[in-house]
């Protein structure tokens, strides 16, 4: 089944739909040339908002976990994906080793690797899974809920090569992002393909440099369909000194947010947008939802209590948070069954293979969707209607919905190739 869409069926978002519809040739042309000249991140997966007058990535993982939210409808077009990215990189492959993360106890991040193993599996792979965990000592098998079982086995580094017991893969593929740094056990491999590169993990990563390169690819693109950029793009600022538990860096943080909130003001009057502006400040670096607040008045950064402070103190593992990014919050207007929604588009190589609902029934439309709570409905197309439909009225077609959020994360997806580009320690020029 279908979520039901009931995003406002005018307004600026239908013009952006029915221009992107029309566009479509032109955009899919763009996008090739765009993948002749940068590689595309081995797997992503990016949060949209949908605002109904601006839609726009918020986020983009390069260690998407949740691909068991992905329906199984949908798990062909993950297989062939996997099977084109894996040609690419390493065409006599047998063996896959997944480095998944800690979370021997968490059973839906389970399922979600061994999701991975079956993708992987059926593009034809020998997939085991090696645990950095010191806690791994031997095998261990798991028991999931569905009554599905996982072996996690400790890694074994050779001179210069991992892999575990009998088992010596030509490629590893990591879905932990390394949040708490790179261990050394994965440094300096010989001759094997280390997925993604350790310089797409948090530790190296910051948020703010993918939306500079983000506002690049925006700009770009809103050239080719002749539209403000703005409508797909999120503003941002940064600020590189902030220690909440001791209240330093706040200035930067409060002129910032002044100055960004104002540029919101400005884009809304222009567009008669009758909406309270916020920003959202969050970690510049790390996932889960971690270290994120939603300030709706420059006033509130003085009003902060303790609590408020502590949960911005420190991000996923722990890792103290001392860098900011300040981004311009977009309003979602998806709902599945009355909740706030948003989508989440999955990509593997450059293509998109699925994606689901975040839905917090206890959150706001100005809110993160991504804590305690939420739950996940697939975007489950329907079987004819995976392909977008031309003639249709925008805002009435869900596969013409769902091939607008793919191309918005095919753009994030891109903006991610050029900033792993730029960061590159083994690029011959970067900056």
């Amino acid at each position: 089944m279908v979520p039901h869409l009931i995003t406002a069926l005018n307004g600026p978002i239908n013009e952006l739909e029915q221009r992107i519809l029309d566009s479509m040739p032109a955009i899919e042309r763009w996008f090739r040339l765009e993948w002749m000249e940068h590689t595309p991140p081995f797997y992503s997966s990016v949060d949209v908002r949908n605002a109904g007058f601006k839609l726009a990535p918020v986020d983009t993982n390069l260690f998407p976990g949740g691909w068991n939210n992905l329906t199984p409808e949908m798990l062909p077009l993950a297989v062939q994906a996997a099977m084109a990215a894996i040609e690419k990189i390493c065409p006599e492959a047998r063996n896959l080793l997944v480095v998944p993360e800690n979370h021997t106890r968490n059973s839906f991040y389970l399922s979600n690797v061994l999701q991975l193993k079956r993708i992987f599996h059926q593009a034809g792979l020998n997939v085991r899974f090696g645990s950095l965990s010191s806690d791994i000592k031997e095998p261990t098998t798991l028991n999931l809920p569905t009554g599905e079982s996982i072996t996690i086995e400790p890694l074994i580094r050779t001179d210069r090569r991992l892999g575990l017991k009998d088992f010596d893969p030509c490629t590893i593929l990591l879905n932990n992002d390394l949040s708490a740094g790179i261990p050394g056990i994965l440094e300096d491999l010989n001759e094997q393909y280390l997925l993604p590169p350790l310089h797409a993990s948090w530790s190296v990563r910051r948020k703010s440099r993918h939306f500079k390169a983000y506002e690049e690819v925006s700009k770009r693109f809103g050239k080719l369909l002749g539209i403000d950029p703005w409508l797909i793009n999120p503003m941002f600022s940064h600020c590189g000194e902030v220690n909440f538990a001791e209240g330093t860096g706040m200035d930067c943080l409060t002129s910032n947010v002044d100055a960004l909130l104002g540029k919101i003001k400005r884009k809304y009057k222009e567009y008669g947008i009758n909406e309270k502006p916020f920003v959202v400040v969050k970690a510049d670096n790390g996932t889960y939802g971690m270290g994120i607040m939603t300030v709706r008045d420059v006033k509130d950064l003085d009003a902060l209590n303790r609590k408020s402070k502590n949960k911005m103190s420190t991000t996923k593992d722990g890792q103290p948070l001392s860098e900011v990014i300040i981004q311009e919050g977009v309003l979602t207007n998806e709902r599945v069954n009355d909740a706030v929604a948003e989508p989440v588009v999955y990509m593997m190589d450059r293509y998109v293979v699925g994606g689901f609902y975040r839905v917090h029934a206890e959150r706001g439309v100005d809110e993160n969707l991504n804590a305690p709570g939420a739950s996940f409905v697939p975007l489950a197309f329907a079987d004819s209607g995976r392909l977008p439909q031309p003639g249709e009225k925008p805002g009435s077609s869900s596969p013409n919905r769902f091939y607008m959020y793919g191309v918005i994360g095919r753009l994030a997806m891109l903006a991610a190739s050029y900033e792993l580009e730029a960061t590159d320690p083994d690029a011959e020029v970067y900056d």
